[in-house]
């Protein structure tokens, strides 16, 4: 999907409700029963049968190297992830003695430089290389060649095709659906939507449109008037959000919205001189500012995606898995989580600015705090607290 898209028939679509399929709901039956309700409504893509790391052991004790093949560094979503990695992450294994480098390479979304970047970070040694966002199918042969070389790839915020790699996040499709359902609700139940989604081809970002697609389909008087791609970037989905209201002067009720980009959705709104229809919000401070000065323009807000915490949630996974803690499923799901939009504004200054490029997240220890973490793992420990000898 490029560009722009009409999909008004989704209005009249027909969508299978949301289950796990005989053959990958093993591996979901073996975790405790509070986590298992994050698997509900999964991408039917996202592979969640067995992990291939369960008795894993890696190719050498700790410090460990850890790669990180980023695909793409354009935005503040990744420039804060990348923050919480060198700043925090990687400065607290190394005091514990559990990694001594994380190796960073940039792609620039494109496919074959990442996948030559994987197998280069392998060649130098990586222990596990993480990605970011990245097409589920594409990078598989270099996943491949890291396994044979000892070495884990893990997804962090969207997942990875193939049955050697590992991943963890939300679960973006119950996300995307329970976003636009209650953005929908929000409106009456009836009107046009624009849908802004993230990156074309991207895990996250076409599981996301997966959910709100349904969501959309169970309401007969909804119609998507269109969909526009703001690359999880601001400034492009302000753009592209301008470009769109320029040539459709018809009624938009409201905007549904993929995270990290809803300050440029509300910016392009602003600038056309329309009123501001409620857009979903999701973690950007400064549509969330806009929130704080108008009260009772949306009466909720998600957390679904906070960057920060994301990058940590990944980073755990990764050392727990080189622990040999045995992760038990291929994809590690939590829910996202819907907050008033009173507690959802309620950490911003009175003087907050619609400009800002923060992000409001709940923290990781709200996020994926340990106990849950212990859950996923056949020999759980706290990685920092109980070191693989």
């Amino acid at each position: 999907m490029k560009g722009l898209i009409f999909v008004a028939a989704l209005a009249t679509a027909s969508f299978a409700t949301p289950a796990l399929s005989e053959d990958k709901s093993s591996a979901v039956s073996q975790l405790p029963a509070d986590l298992q309700e994050a698997y509900v409504g999964v991408d039917p893509e996202q592979p969640i049968g067995d992990s291939a790391y369960r008795d894993y052991k890696p190719k050498n004790g700790p410090p460990w190297k850890i790669g990180y093949a980023s695909s793409y560094s354009g935005n503040t979503w990744r420039a804060e992830g990348m923050k919480r990695l060198m700043e925090k992450l990687l400065p607290e294994y190394k005091k514990a003695g559990l990694v001594s480098e994380v190796m960073v390479t940039q792609s620039d979304l494109k496919d074959a430089v990442q996948i030559q970047q994987i197998r280069q970070l392998v060649d130098q040694g990586a222990n596990a290389i993480i990605v970011c966002c990245s097409n589920p199918v594409a990078l598989n042969g270099a996943v491949e060649y890291a396994y044979k070389n000892g070495a884990v790839v893990f997804s962090y915020s969207g997942y990875l095709t193939s049955d050697k790699a590992l991943s963890a996040s939300a679960n973006y499709a119950q996300g995307g659906y329970e976003i636009a359902k209650a953005l929908i609700e929000e409106v009456g139940s009836k009107g046009n939507f624009l849908l802004v989604s993230g990156i074309a081809g991207a895990a996250s970002s076409e599981s996301f449109d997966t959910g709100a697609r349904r969501a959309l389909s169970e309401f007969p008087d909804a119609r998507l008037a269109g969909q526009v791609f703001g690359n999880w970037t601001d400034q492009v989905a302000q753009t592209e959000v301008q470009k769109f209201l320029a040539t459709h002067p018809g009624e938009i009720d409201g905007i549904i919205a993929q995270g990290s980009q809803e300050t440029g959705i509300l910016k392009a709104v602003l600038q056309s001189g329309r009123d501001v229809m409620p857009i979903s919000l999701a973690g950007s401070a400064g549509a969330a500012c806009y929130l704080k000065q108008h009260p009772g323009w949306i009466s909720h807000a998600f957390q679904i995606w906070p960057p920060g915490d994301e990058m940590e949630l990944g980073f755990n996974a990764v050392i727990r898995t080189l622990q040999g803690q045995g992760p038990i499923i291929q994809s590690i799901l939590r829910p996202v989580y819907r907050v008033s939009a009173e507690d959802y504004v309620k950490s911003l200054p009175e003087d907050c600015s619609v400009d800002s490029t923060d992000y409001i997240q709940p923290g990781i220890e709200t996020w994926f705090p340990s106990e849950r973490a212990d859950g996923y793992f056949l020999r759980p420990a706290d990685p920092l607290a109980a070191p693989a000898k």
